[in-house]
């Protein structure tokens, strides 16, 4: 079954992935990340066709304790952050996502 890929954020930083075809969006503006953004993460965790789930590092931190810990422990769909200093992460998410090391 071939899965699609989401993205999570601000309009500034989903239009991009707009203009590249991605096609499922939850964009919550910067005023409102504190109140919007647990349900937008929580709503694309649980569609059957996502496989990759795609957000700013930095928003991870107005994330709840609950929903943080379901995003940075999703293996379906993989959360991959983007930006700031958690791009480190993303070989380890990828294989874990995927079972294997491609950097090796």
């Amino acid at each position: 079954m071939s899965r699609r890929i989401a993205v999570v954020g601000a309009p500034s930083f989903t239009t991009g992935f707009r203009l590249a075809g991605v096609d499922e969006f939850r964009e919550v503006r910067d005023e409102n990340k504190e109140s919007e953004l647990d349900e937008a993460v929580e709503d694309v965790l649980s569609l059957d066709d996502i496989g990759i789930v795609v957000m700013h590092q930095d928003d991870l931190d107005y994330l709840s304790h609950e929903v943080r810990e379901d995003a940075e422990t999703s293996v379906e769909p993989v959360v991959v952050t983007l930006g700031g200093e958690g791009e480190g992460a993303l070989r380890e998410k990828i294989k874990r996502a995927i079972g294997i090391d491609l950097m090796e």
